[in-house]
């Protein structure tokens, strides 16, 4: 069972943040120049919330809130899901589905030590299958 720590060793640990007073305009640019769905929402290096494309399209464009130089802090996603780099990738995939997010900041002693995205944790799950299955079929067939 892979460990968030491992995962974070081998994709890295940037962070792509703003404040809380930064506007959706300097936000999305960030997303679209970083070429990432969310980004972590800080304050004196704090995590004070999430915003999301998700957050984009469902506050701002269909609450008609087209406004793009408002503050982030309107539009972000105040309550986050964190995890530690000792949780493992299972529970971040359950934790995932269960609370329909696509990414969870990771929280080393309460500092930010990275961030992980849905498919972060299906590439994973998808490498320790691989594995597993050409162990079984060395075992099966005899080879080393």
């Amino acid at each position: 069972m892979t460990a968030v720590k491992q995962l974070l060793q081998n994709k890295g640990q940037a962070v792509w943040s703003v404040q809380p007073g930064d506007t959706v305009r300097s936000a999305l640019q960030l997303m679209a120049d970083k070429n990432v769905g969310a980004l972590l929402v800080t304050e004196v290096d704090q995590l004070v919330g999430i915003f999301s494309e998700r957050d984009y399209v469902r506050k701002v464009c269909l609450e008609g809130k087209i406004d793009l130089d408002t503050p982030i802090s309107e539009f972000m996603t105040s309550h986050v899901f964190t995890i530690t780099p000792e949780n493992s990738i299972e529970e971040c995939m359950a934790l995932m589905t269960e609370k329909h997010i696509r990414h969870l900041p990771v929280l080393k002693e309460g500092r930010l030590a990275g961030i992980i995205s849905i498919g972060d944790v299906v590439k994973e799950v998808i490498s320790d299958r691989e594995l597993m299955i050409q162990h079984l079929e060395n075992y099966i067939t005899g080879r080393k």
